[in-house]
């Protein structure tokens, strides 16, 4: 059996993160793990809760010497939380905040100082070793847990590190305004970073001028790790960011014109990330280059009923791949949208993602979604649409999309709002968006503007 160290090529002295205004070396941030791990109480999971991402860090890395289990819920909504304490009885939280919010049996990483030696030995841990757990909601709504084991955490992260062509000869930071919880920001800004030696920003920019001030107080090459929400912010904010390797984007879908002006703006490749809780990362693309998406090496695509399931050495078992894909070749394929999310109109059947990516195509629309509500009773279920479009009429929206997609397509309302309900990681949850239908169709009209 493998074992895997926590740390990759880092000199003794190296900056392992920025907090603030002050630089975390790797023998600071190995004393603090080494003591938190000796204070932890004696459980089986831990949910981290911690802002900040280095403190989120010291806490994943500490639970890892005890043997813990971080547990990734898919939100913190109270009904979520209390769904999982029921699952795991033993679970207990680390914070690095007072107002936390949770009624669970809570520690303070902030109360470890760090104990002092001479040297510190970094851990290591077998490639079996689960590190964490993801979750998703399943069709009746219960989280559903998907084991991550820290083999599986450091393969993806050395594969994808190659994908970018990062070697860890060279000096780098991370800046990522994706909370850490999440898989994508798990994978990325905090087991990419220590495999290869980056330096960590222990921040989340929101707002293009945050985002800007954290890339340019590191030093050497950057990777900005986003969404197309904070891209798009940064494009329309005209923003001028420090050099950068690359931006790296998930959670959502990338337009190529969203890319091709970040491109433009940044002087830098936009690279889309394709992943899933199952399986955490499974494939990369440059959208302005190609439709297609090439999987890791390693990672192979295999015919399943009406799709296909990723297989892996590092899997314990083949995984079913959730979205309807064309395979090219041995290792690439055409994203054409969830399973779960394609609806049948008058025998007319289209992916919910292809109806988006026709919208935010528009010019003048900032943000939209389509929403299929859920059928009631009798009636007849029609699909509606949410716009963030300040300067745009209703007709002149429906018009261009007439142009572009079947009729039966066509939403019926379409709602203009302010902003729509996304949450920390860019994602529009349904039932954010169930409300917000709600709260408008009980006194809006169609297409009339709201707020």
């Amino acid at each position: 059996m493998s074992i895997f160290p926590f740390l990759g090529p880092y000199a003794p002295h190296a900056i392992l993160a920025l907090q603030n205004e002050s630089q975390i070396t790797r023998d600071m941030f190995l004393s603090h793990i080494t003591e938190l791990s000796n204070q932890l109480p004696n459980r089986a999971f831990v949910l981290n809760f911690c802002e900040d991402r280095y403190w989120f860090l010291v806490g994943f890395a500490a639970a890892l010497m005890r043997n813990q289990i971080t547990l990734l819920p898919p939100t913190r909504t109270p009904e979520v939380l209390t769904q999982i304490g029921h699952m795991y009885r033993q679970c207990y939280c680390l914070v690095d905040e007072v107002n936390h919010g949770t009624t669970l049996d809570t520690y303070d990483v902030r109360h470890c100082q760090g104990a002092r030696r001479d040297s510190y030995e970094i851990p290591r841990f077998p490639e079996n070793q689960v590190a964490a757990i993801a979750f998703t909601s399943g069709s009746t709504g219960e989280p559903q847990p998907h084991k991550k084991t820290w083999g599986s955490l450091v393969t993806i992260a050395q594969k994808t590190g190659a994908r970018l062509g990062i070697n860890g000869s060279e000096e780098m930071g991370i800046v990522a305004t994706v909370p850490p919880q999440h898989m994508f920001g798990l994978e990325t800004s905090i087991i990419l970073a220590i495999q290869h030696g980056a330096t960590i920003h222990s921040g989340r920019p929101f707002y293009p001028e945050d985002v800007r001030l954290a890339l340019s107080v590191l030093a050497g090459q950057r990777i900005l790790i986003t969404t197309p929400l904070h891209i798009r912010a940064c494009v329309t904010e005209g923003t001028s960011l420090p050099p950068l390797i690359c931006i790296l984007s998930a959670t959502a879908p990338l337009s190529i014109s969203l890319a091709q002006q970040a491109e433009n703006l940044f002087q830098a490749p936009v690279l889309e990330i394709y992943g899933f809780a199952e399986a955490g990362t499974v494939a990369l693309r440059r959208p302005i280059k190609s439709e297609k998406w090439q999987v890791l090496d390693g990672i192979s695509l295999i015919p399943e009923g009406d799709g296909f399931s990723a297989k892996a050495p590092y899997f314990p078992e083949a995984v079913s791949v959730p979205d309807r894909i064309t395979v090219c070749g041995s290792s690439e394929f055409i994203l054409h949208g969830r399973l779960a999310n394609f609806v049948n109109i008058a025998g007319r059947r289209v992916s919910l993602d292809e109806l988006n990516h026709r919208l935010n195509n528009i010019d003048g629309i900032e943000d939209g979604v389509f929403f299929m509500p859920d059928e009631v009773d009798d009636r007849v279920t029609r699909l509606v649409a949410f716009v963030v479009a300040p300067g745009k009429t209703p007709e002149e929206i429906q018009a261009t999309l007439r142009n572009n997609i079947d009729p039966v397509f066509i939403p019926r309302p379409l709602y203009f709002v302010d902003k729509l309900p996304r949450n920390s990681t860019g994602k529009l949850p349904r039932e954010s968006l169930r409300h917000l239908l709600v709260r408008l169709s009980d006194d809006h009209g169609v297409g009339k503007p709201t707020n």
